[in-house]
């Protein structure tokens, strides 16, 4: 971008969203950041938060992913008051009754991500806090390399640095728009109708980024379920890795709690007559069982609160993130891995718009992959 110091306006209070707008003020640009409602309340603020690579993906979002993890290090290195946010104490899964995963294994050791293969009687040792007695017979894996995140926490230390550099940040602004004229975007506007004009807009409205961009005449895959997190109180267990078991996905929390999920009770949410999300007691009550049967001792887990909404998983799965094709000036981040990728996706997008060039790691993940395109 010719400009020196363009001004580049933010719409999006998740990771995302205030990432991009730390790398901007980082780079000297000018920046203002709307959001919806308070930051962290969307997807950021109800995450499993999981940093990882594991499993099968394509080689460029293995790449990608890496690199998100990367930067966590660094930043959980170099910025004070993070130690609390991001906890690098690696991930362990196992298989469902009847199924393998010793072909992940190889898989996962050939890219040479950090993989281990533990049998139950070993577990112990290296992840505390698990009953080996519910891990797979033939073994687990253990990942030592992955970690979770606390994104309300990353969030408020973000927003410190961006204050001091003086942006602009807009909050509670209702659902922002993008401002496009004669085919470019020229800015931003609240619910309320007030305008912020840009040189540059960045995209970054979670699960609302696929029906803001149709609304431009741009369209993307869209396979974003509604889900969500139930969070504990306090729990008295050594547990520290990330457990990513056949019923259950469970990380600590900040305040000793266990944030908790599953494929299986996502699936079990229902609608009401005025199309809100519900949550059958019943289904939250046994997700905090089977959250008990896999941590040792079987602790009493008691709930403290749900996190419900949409999650942000793009059609076919993969990142949609950087420049629009056919909007000039409009760029965007969409993805359901929005905690790894979270600090890297930021610096990304702030190189896309101030260098005018394309990041080698975001050629695979362009809007314009997606049959649709621009109307």
């Amino acid at each position: 971008m010719s400009n020196a110091s363009p001004h580049v306006a933010v719409i999006g209070g998740g990771i995302f969203g205030v990432s991009s707008a730390v790398h901007l003020v980082r780079r000297g640009a000018t920046v203002t950041l709307l959001t919806e409602g308070e930051f962290a309340s969307g997807a950021s603020g109800r995450s499993l938060a999981w940093l990882n690579s594991a499993g099968r993906r394509s080689r460029p979002y293995h790449d990608l992913r890496m690199a998100g993890i990367d930067r966590w290090r660094t930043w959980a290195h170099r910025t004070p008051g993070s130690a609390a946010a991001v906890h690098f104490d690696g991930g362990l899964t196992w298989a469902p009754e009847g199924e393998s995963y010793r072909e992940r294994y190889v898989f996962e050791r050939d890219l040479g991500y950090d993989s281990r293969w533990l049998m139950p009687d070993e577990v112990a040792a290296i992840a505390p806090g698990v009953d080996a007695s519910k891990v797979a017979e033939e073994g687990a894996i253990f990942n030592a390399g992955e970690a979770w995140v606390d994104l309300p926490s990353v969030l408020r230390l973000l927003l410190s640095e961006l204050r001091e550099a003086g942006a602009t940040i807009l909050e509670h602004s209702g659902r922002c728009k993008v401002v496009v004229e004669n085919g470019r975007a020229v800015g931003a506007i609240t619910a309320s109708g007030e305008r912020v004009k840009a040189d540059a807009v960045v995209l970054a409205a979670g699960p609302d980024t696929p029906a803001q961009l149709a609304e431009l005449g741009v369209h993307i895959g869209n396979d974003s379920p509604v889900a969500f997190v139930a969070f504990t109180k306090p729990v008295d267990s050594p547990l520290r890795a990330v457990l990513n078991t056949p019923n259950v996905a469970i990380r600590r929390t900040v305040d000793g709690g266990l944030a908790m999920d599953s494929a299986w009770s996502e699936e079990s949410i229902e609608f009401g007559a005025d199309g809100e999300p519900r949550i059958a007691d019943e289904v939250v009550e046994r997700l905090l069982r089977e959250g008990s049967e896999v941590i040792e001792g079987h602790p009493v887990l008691e709930l403290d609160h749900l996190g419900i909404g949409y999650k942000p998983i793009p059609g076919g799965g993969e990142p949609v993130v950087g420049g629009i094709d056919g909007v000039p000036g409009l760029y965007t981040a969409f993805s359901h891995s929005g905690a790894t990728l979270g600090l890297l996706v930021g610096e990304l997008i702030a190189e896309e718009i101030l260098d005018g060039r394309i990041p080698a790691l975001l050629q695979s993940f362009r809007a314009s992959r997606y049959s649709g395109g621009v109307a």
